[in-house]
């Protein structure tokens, strides 16, 4: 007899999106992870030696962490048991490991599946440690964030990271013709149009099957292919992955940073842009631009850093989107800079020999003599005043008697550190005479 959910086309569970209704039913078919699941993939290789050890998901969303975590439970013949650490507490993860107790004294091992497991606390992470290490359960924890800085080192060392990459355009096409064949209609796109909801899905296959649905959804079948133009129309532009307290703000920087470094000033600005785009704070943004020129230029020109102290005070003043062009003019100019990091190594090296020398006193012939007492102590007994001296040079040392002379500024050959050589060179020749 029909029911209410069969007279209206669904199922008891409701109607599901079209990537639940397009997961897949073996490791193999997952797109897009081949190192993981394809003949030579890690997970391939642990399932037919038999070992299911417990493993971290770590991968951008859409990428197929809960499919693969399913299938795996599925391949070992294990419960699985799934949670979100989002909704979960101390109280939800106790069930969950004495259900698997009892299931393994009934002889049979659980997978407990865990999203976003980054969002527990170390103490709710500690929880897992003695029931992964008894075998009580295999864990196999998803999340988007680095899990060298968000997981515990015990919880790592008990735990094998395997790396998902984002969905390329060869892995979207393929789940393009999935749904295709599943809805038994072709996706009304032409090839402009199939480009562009590839670059709007940004790697991310849950979003891209979503966008596909709506498309079904919004063109009869039978209408004309829809062009890049209406698709904009029909679908919703995805915001960037990026979150500006979590990994992806650090990656993104180091690539700016890096960029700018290896003097490659079109990479600096794709990077520079991709920050913005997102949303990052344009004066963070100018402040690493600051350091890059005082750390990565210095003084093989100088101009940089007064170039970077501009562009602050010029977004001060003009705010966005204007101001975010002061901030890329100062991003070339120190991209296109001779580099140099002698300051940067010079300062650690001074840094290093203070913290060795102490307390050393500087040599008396330096040191000031405001009072007869310290006249008589023979401070500032034979200073000679540079500006007297020929060539306004007197070659005096100014180190600690006990230190000796140091060098910890070596110049490079680039920029207008080659001419700052050349006077110490030339300092250098003097002070020899001069002793």
């Amino acid at each position: 007899m029909t029911n209410l959910f069969e007279a209206a086309g669904l199922d008891k569970e409701g109607p599901r999106p079209l990537a639940d209704r397009l997961r897949p039913t073996r490791l193999a078919d997952v797109v897009g992870q081949d190192h993981l699941v394809g003949p030579q993939g890690s997970l391939t290789s642990m399932l037919a030696s038999g070992r299911m050890p417990s493993i971290i998901l770590w991968g951008p969303p859409g990428t197929g962490k809960t499919t693969i975590a399913r299938l795996l439970a599925g391949e070992t013949g294990l419960a699985f048991e799934q949670m979100s650490a989002v909704f979960s507490g101390v109280a939800d993860l106790k069930k969950a490991f004495e259900q698997a107790r009892m299931r393994r004294m009934q002889g049979r091992g659980t997978l407990l599946f865990v999203d976003e497991i980054h969002r527990f606390n170390k103490a709710q992470q500690d929880g897992f440690l003695p029931f992964v290490e008894d075998g009580t359960i295999t864990l196999v924890g998803a999340t988007t964030e680095n899990p060298s800085f968000e997981l515990n080192g015990a919880l790592l060392s008990r735990s094998q990271v395997l790396v998902l990459h984002r969905l390329d355009e060869a892995a979207l096409t393929g789940l393009l013709g999935r749904a295709a064949l599943f809805e038994k209609r072709s996706v009304p796109l032409n090839d402009d149009a199939r480009a562009a909801l590839v670059g709007l899905a940004d790697g991310d296959g849950r979003y891209f099957l979503n966008m596909v649905e709506e498309i079904f959804a919004g063109v009869p079948e039978g209408a004309a292919l829809i062009n890049a133009e209406d698709l904009g129309k029909i679908t919703s532009k995805r915001l960037p992955l990026y979150d500006k307290a979590a990994d992806g703000h650090y990656n993104l920087i180091s690539a700016l940073h890096k960029s700018v470094r290896g003097s490659d000033p079109d990479a600096a600005l794709y990077w520079l842009a991709r920050m913005l785009a997102a949303g990052e704070d344009p004066l963070f943004l100018a402040r690493r631009i600051v350091r890059m020129a005082i750390e990565d230029v210095g003084l093989a020109d100088p101009h940089a850093v007064q170039q970077a102290l501009a562009a602050k005070d010029a977004y001060d003043f003009l705010g966005s989107p204007e101001g975010e062009l002061a901030l890329a003019q100062a991003v070339v100019y120190v991209a296109s800079a001779p580099k140099s990091n002698a300051i940067t190594l010079a300062f650690g090296a001074a840094t290093a020999a203070a913290r060795e020398t102490g307390s050393l006193m500087p040599p008396k012939h330096i040191l000031n003599a405001p009072t007869k007492l310290m006249k008589q102590q023979e401070y500032g007994t034979g200073y000679l005043y540079d500006h007297d001296q020929p060539e306004a040079f007197s070659g005096q040392d100014y180190f600690p008697t006990e230190m000796g002379r140091r060098k910890f500024y070596e110049p490079v050959e680039r920029g207008f550190e080659r001419d700052i050589q050349k006077r110490l060179d030339y300092w250098g020749k003097l002070r020899l005479t001069r002793k």
